[in-house]
């Protein structure tokens, strides 16, 4: 039962997300030049996906693909990529993201963290969730494409089954080291 409550928690988080997100591309002007994922950015960088300002990107990450509308600002989703996954993610917080405590650690330890744990998940993912901050779970369960916030499904949907997604992915709920299962 605690699982159920944990995965309808994230799915009223992850929804609650995508009309903020999309509420915020629906401010941006028309003429923008097309850039994948607004102003969350999208673009995979050394350091982790989801920040505009992270650095350079890295190879043999998943890039986002531009919309073929000039007024899309969303990644395209490869034809392969499926209609629903079984993931886990572990978790880490910060001050100002949805959820986090009273006394959240700041931004930049929480990305430090988050790469100090990814090679933990990647030699045993459920040791890195009892690592990661609450809400983390090694089992989050299916969930549907259109859930999730533009960036974070891309990396999510794109990923092989088993494999671990190599950069941290920066959330409205932290930073997510995510694995798909099925």
């Amino acid at each position: 039962m605690h699982k159920w409550k944990w995965v309808i928690s994230v799915t009223l988080l992850a929804l609650a997300g995508l009309v903020l997100g999309l509420s915020r591309l629906a401010h941006l002007p028309h003429h923008a030049p097309a850039q994948a994922g607004g102003d969350a950015g999208t673009a995979a960088s050394a350091e982790v996906i989801g920040n505009p300002d992270a650095g350079s990107e890295s190879e043999n990450v998943p890039q986002p693909q531009e919309a073929s509308s000039a007024d899309s600002h969303l990644p395209v989703l490869p034809p392969t990529a499926p209609n629903d996954v079984v993931f886990g993610a572990v978790l880490v917080t910060f001050e100002g993201v949805q959820g986090a405590p009273n006394k959240a650690r700041s931004k930049a330890d929480a990305l430090e963290l988050a790469k100090r744990l990814l090679p933990v998940a990647q030699e045993n993912f459920e040791s890195a969730v009892k690592q990661g901050d609450p809400g983390s779970t090694a089992n989050a369960g299916t969930i549907r494409r259109g859930i999730l916030e533009p960036t974070v499904e891309y990396a999510l949907f794109t990923l092989e089954k088993g494999a671990i997604y190599p950069l941290p992915v920066e959330t409205p709920r932290g930073y997510w080291i995510m694995r798909r299962i099925r």
